[in-house]
C-alpha cells in the first residue's frame, strides 16, 4: 500500500506538459479545483473528464501510474459515499432499522466520489510533471505580492518544498521499519482495533526519530552552505512564458467558460 502512495513523486518525461512554465501548472491546477466545486450535477463534469485525459495523454505519464495513486485514499472515497448515501432523502430503496439507503443518497454519493477522484488526480498530475525545485519557484513567483503585507512567501514556498520531497522518503522509511518489525515478528493485521493500534508503536517510534534526524540533517545542510531566506537570491533558470504557456492560458479560459456554461444551463 505504500509502495501505491505517488504524491509528490515526480515523473521524468519529455511532454508538452513537462516543458510549461511551473507557473502555468500552478495555475492551471487550482484553476481546476475551482472548477470541479463549481460542477453541480454529472454533465458538469464532462469538460473536466476530458481535459484530465488530454492532459494525461500530452504528459506520457503511463495511466496505471496515475491510478496507482488512488489506492491509499480509496477507504476515504468509500467512507465518504457511505455516508452521503445514509444522508439521502426520499423514499427508502433499503431500509435496516434507522439505516435507509435512497435513489437520492446513492445519487449523491457518487457525485461525491467523483468529484474527490478527480480532484485527487488532477492535482497529482502537477507534482508528476513538476520538480519540487520548479514547483518551490512557481509558488514563490505566484505568491510574490503577498510580501508587500510581508508575508514570508519564500519561507511558505521552501517548506511546502521540503514537505513534498519528505513524502516519499518518509514512505520508503515506513515500508523498511514495517518489514524490519515483521522480520522480528511483530504481527500487525491480526488482533482488535486497540491490539493493533499499540502494534503501530513499534513503528512511530521509530519513524518520528528518522525524521527529526532527516530534518536535522537537513538544516545543517542548508546552514552550512549560507541559506539565509530568499532576500537577496537569484535564479540560476529565470522562469520566462513562452508561446505554449499562453496556449495552455487559451485552453484553461476555454474550459473555465464552458464550465459555467453548463452550470448556468442545468440550472
Amino acid at each position: 500500500m505504500l509502495r501505491d502512495m505517488t504524491l509528490g513523486q515526480y515523473y521524468p518525461a519529455d511532454s508538452p506538459i513537462h516543458r510549461l512554465d511551473p507557473r502555468t501548472k500552478l495555475i492551471f491546477t487550482f484553476f481546476y479545483m475551482i472548477s470541479l466545486f463549481l460542477v453541480k450535477d454529472y454533465p458538469g463534469f464532462i469538460p473536466a473528464v476530458f481535459l484530465f485525459v488530454l492532459t494525461v495523454v500530452l504528459s506520457k505519464v503511463p495511466i496505471k501510474y496515475i491510478l496507482k495513486g488512488l489506492k491509499p485514499i480509496l477507504f476515504i472515497i468509500f467512507l465518504t459515499v457511505f455516508f452521503n448515501i445514509l444522508i439521502g432523502t426520499g423514499e427508502p430503496l433499503v431500509k435496516i432499522g434507522f439505516i435507509k439507503i435512497t435513489k437520492s443518497g446513492i445519487k449523491r454519493g457518487v457525485f461525491i466520489a467523483l468529484r474527490l477522484i478527480l480532484l485527487m488526480l488532477g492535482t497529482s498530475m502537477m507534482t508528476f510533471t513538476t520538480t519540487p525545485t520548479k514547483l518551490t519557484d512557481a509558488i514563490e513567483s505566484v505568491l510574490s505580492p503577498l510580501k508587500i503585507i510581508r508575508i514570508p512567501v519564500h519561507e511558505i514556498a521552501m517548506m511546502m518544498s521540503i514537505a513534498l520531497r519528505f513524502i516519499p522518503i518518509l514512505l520508503e522509511e515506513t515500508d523498511r521499519i514495517i518489514k524490519a518489525q515483521q522480520a522480528r515478528g511483530a504481527d500487525f493485521e491480526s488482533g482488535g482495533l486497540i491490539k493493533r493500534a499499540k502494534a503501530m508503536i513499534p513503528i512511530f517510534v521509530p519513524l518520528i526519530i528518522s525524521a527529526f534526524r532527516r530534518a536535522f540533517d537537513l538544516a545543517m545542510a542548508m546552514e552550512a552552505r549560507c541559506y539565509h531566506g530568499g532576500n537577496g537570491r537569484t535564479r540560476l533558470n529565470p522562469m520566462k512564458y513562452k508561446a505554449r504557456d499562453y496556449e495552455a492560458f487559451f485552453i484553461l479560459i476555454i474550459y473555465f467558460a464552458a464550465i459555467i456554461l453548463l452550470r448556468k444551463w442545468r440550472t
